[in-house]
């Protein structure tokens, strides 16, 4: 009873993880600490006000980002930009294989200057060097696989540049977590952008960024019920068959 005891406090030291979120809702990522939090705190607000001799002040255009016909994209850290998300994706694979062979191999001696007459006195009864060696084999394989997938998602989230890179890429990050009726969904966005690829709108669409991770998921009431307990979990995995 006392070894069942110790085997079994891990068990219940795990199942009872999630005691603390018993009759409350799941708890946002902090900001603070965060790659964004630190971009754009470390950076200086943008001069708003161009620089001298660039325009004067009855000018309707001057070198600012806030001026009428200003330049908004998102170019160093600390800027913001929009990540638009539309995949909508559907593949269809079918593949078949066929092999199938057969061989025979027969092999015998029945004259040879007297040689094998005098092996066959040797030979035990019904043995015989005219058919020494008559084998065959036959073997045959099938296969066949298909692979349907159809993906649809589309989203908008607000990424902050968080690195400007030496060769002047910039590497963003952004999360987006939205909480309903005790359950959490949550949509995280990284990767590298180029400027260039940035629209005049400073929106740029997911397949121009570069190593792009983007997840959405959730976490809450919802999701836990979806997934296997953790007892269930450790079995499926330590169990052999």
């Amino acid at each position: 009873m006392k070894y069942t005891l110790i085997l079994l406090s891990p068990l219940a030291l795990l199942g009872c993880g999630d005691l603390s979120q018993v009759g409350k809702a799941p708890d946002f990522s902090p900001l603070e600490g965060s790659y964004q939090h630190h971009a754009i705190y470390s950076t200086p607000m943008p001069r708003t006000t161009p620089p001298s001799g660039v325009a004067y002040d009855s000018s309707l255009w001057n070198a600012s980002s806030e001026s009428l016909l200003g330049d908004r994209r998102a170019a160093s850290r600390g800027d913001i930009l929009t990540v638009v998300i539309e995949i909508d994706d559907s593949a269809e694979i079918s593949n078949s294989t066929g092999r199938s062979r057969t061989g025979a191999q027969k092999m015998g001696m029945p004259q040879l200057f007297g040689i094998p007459q005098r092996i066959n006195e040797k030979l035990p009864a019904g043995a015989t060097m005219g058919n020494a060696v008559d084998t065959s084999s036959s073997s045959t394989f099938s296969g066949s696989g298909d692979v349907s997938r159809s993906e649809k998602l589309t989203l908008r989230i607000a990424a902050t540049v968080v690195e400007q890179l030496a060769n002047g890429v910039l590497r963003i990050e952004g999360q987006q977590e939205v909480r309903v009726n005790n359950e959490l969904r949550e949509l995280i966005v990284t990767g590298y952008v180029r400027p260039t690829d940035i629209s005049r709108q400073n929106e740029i669409t997911y397949d121009k960024i570069a190593g792009a991770r983007i997840s959405y998921g959730g976490r809450g009431q919802i999701t836990d019920v979806q997934q296997p307990r953790y007892g269930q979990q450790i079995t499926d995995i330590l169990l052999p068959f």
